[in-house]
């Protein structure tokens, strides 16, 4: 019997992730998401047509952004 996790469930063995799992993975929008990726907050790479956030990508722009606010 397979086991069936939620879309939204980490997945350790990630190394990229779609904008769509990094936006679920920050809880934001799509459009945001995107936002940060054009505005070079949140790191992406593309892969021909293709474009992806690195696994650890989301995780740096919490640090980043908590950090920032205790310097403020």
């Amino acid at each position: 019997m397979e086991t069936v996790r939620p879309a939204d469930a980490f997945d350790p063995t990630l190394v990229l992730l779609t904008v769509e799992e990094a936006a679920r993975r920050l809880r934001v929008g799509r459009t945001f998401c995107y936002q940060l990726i054009r505005s070079g907050e949140l790191e992406s790479i593309p892969i021909g047509r293709l474009r992806r956030v690195p696994a650890d990508a989301p995780a740096e722009y919490v640090a980043r952004q908590r950090a920032a606010q205790r310097a403020a």
